[in-house]
């Protein structure tokens, strides 16, 4: 999201800065910075927080929030309100079989 400033009548574009996420704990790979769709086992509900802003490993996947978005994620879950007024999706419910696996 580009920032706009008004300096002396003009106006200026000015880059929104990315957090740098760093290196990746398991490949050592530079993270990229994405917004992901992060998923929670609450009370035994699925609940699916979008657009969250994470760093990704382009390698090996592996996904960090920074300490702040992880709290504000803790807000969202703990707010039953928001939660009943979310849309609801429907998900596949697979129970796992190992002969069923090996075919």
């Amino acid at each position: 999201m580009a920032i706009i400033h008004r300096i002396r009548g003009s106006i200026m574009k000015k880059k929104s800065v990315k957090y740098n996420y760093g290196e990746c704990e398991i490949c050592n790979t530079p993270m990229k910075e994405r917004l992901i769709k992060q998923d929670f086992w609450i009370q035994g509900k699925l609940i699916v927080v979008e657009d969250v802003p994470a760093g990704v490993c382009p390698k090996c996947g592996e996904k960090v929030v920074k300490a702040n978005v992880g709290r504000s994620i803790l807000k969202l879950t703990e707010n039953p309100d928001r939660i009943a007024k979310a849309p609801k999706i429907s998900v596949p419910k697979i129970k796992f079989d190992m002969e069923d696996a090996r075919a």
